[in-house]
């Protein structure tokens, strides 16, 4: 088997081309490196079956090689950075999905897509079933990331509907653990660079914000499951537990053993009061869930966190 992973230098990404790999897979991984790093391919980057193609999505895709899965992770997927690259996280998610679901349609291949729980907006409905809809500002500064992977969904399932593309959609929510950027922006990369150089920790609002966090061998298994299961359309993949940001951020004080003292900041324009998801259909459809504890996924992404900040 053959894939082609989109944004496989990024986080997500990486893990990806790397548990394929370890299935025996040939992985063809595609990146132009604005968000992605080569740090995070330096494990298997020698591997015989592993090809690096150097491209922006957002340009015509070219491959001689067949292929039997793309899998679309190529975008910017922090608020940071879609907030310092608006116009380009609007490329990727139509023109970069466009191409890539035009490889997929000219090689024969399977198509998964990875969505986003953004696509809810900030939500008027908790948690978050896959038949909602979402509650998005289209012109406020994150609807750029919103609004590009809600076009990305579909003209995906458009693809699917006129072209028969066997396609996957998958609703990350979110993730975290080795191999994020220290300067990612999100919450566990900054409370926990924070965190072990000492530094007050930086929370916006009043900390009651919740989120649900899951580890990334949990999304990985669930993503392979999903491509072996006959679902064409949006599956929720996160962890149900919710906690506000002022407890995680406690979390990784106690986790750390930091010295860091919290402090708030005013809460940025249009972020998510509550984000759950709900996972009935990936339990039915998958039996799946996530299995790694919040405090034990923590612990093994601060060791990861220590040792590139020499902490």
């Amino acid at each position: 088997m053959r894939v082609l992973v989109t944004g496989g230098a990024g986080f997500i990404g990486s893990h990806l081309c790397e548990f394929f790999l370890a299935k025996g897979w040939e992985v063809v991984c595609m990146d132009d490196f604005v968000t992605g790093s080569r740090d995070n391919l330096s494990g298997f980057a020698t591997q015989r079956d592993f090809k690096l193609v150097e491209h922006d999505v957002t340009e015509y895709i070219r491959l001689d090689e067949p292929l039997d899965w793309v899998l679309h992770f190529a975008s910017p997927a922090s608020p940071r950075d879609y907030l310092e690259l608006p116009i380009q996280t609007l490329k990727v998610g139509a023109l970069g999905t466009h191409n890539a679901l035009g490889v997929a349609k000219a090689k024969g291949a399977r198509f998964l897509l990875a969505s986003t729980s953004e696509v809810y907006g900030d939500p008027l409905v908790h948690p978050q079933r896959e038949d909602y809809w979402g509650h998005v500002n289209p012109v406020g500064p994150r609807g750029v990331y919103d609004e590009a992977k809600r076009f990305a969904e579909a003209i995906t399932m458009a693809y699917h509907r006129t072209h028969q593309i066997d396609t996957r959609i998958v609703r990350i929510f979110n993730t975290y653990g080795p191999r994020m950027r220290l300067n990612d922006g999100r919450a566990i990369p900054a409370f926990m660079s924070q965190a072990l150089t000492n530094e007050p920790i930086t929370v916006f609002g009043d900390g009651s914000q919740t989120r649900s966090f899951q580890y990334i061998t949990d999304l990985i298994e669930g993503l392979w499951q999903f491509m072996h299961a006959p679902l064409n359309e949006p599956l929720n993949m996160g962890n149900p537990l919710e906690m506000t940001l002022l407890d995680l951020a406690k979390r990784i004080i106690r986790l750390t053993g930091s010295r860091s003292e919290i402090v708030f900041r005013p809460l940025p324009v249009d972020d998510p009061k509550v984000r759950q998801p709900d996972i009935g259909r990936a339990r039915a459809l998958l039996g799946w869930e996530p299995r790694v504890d919040t405090d034990e996924g923590l612990r093994l992404t601060v060791d990861w966190f220590r040792e590139k900040l020499g902490a």
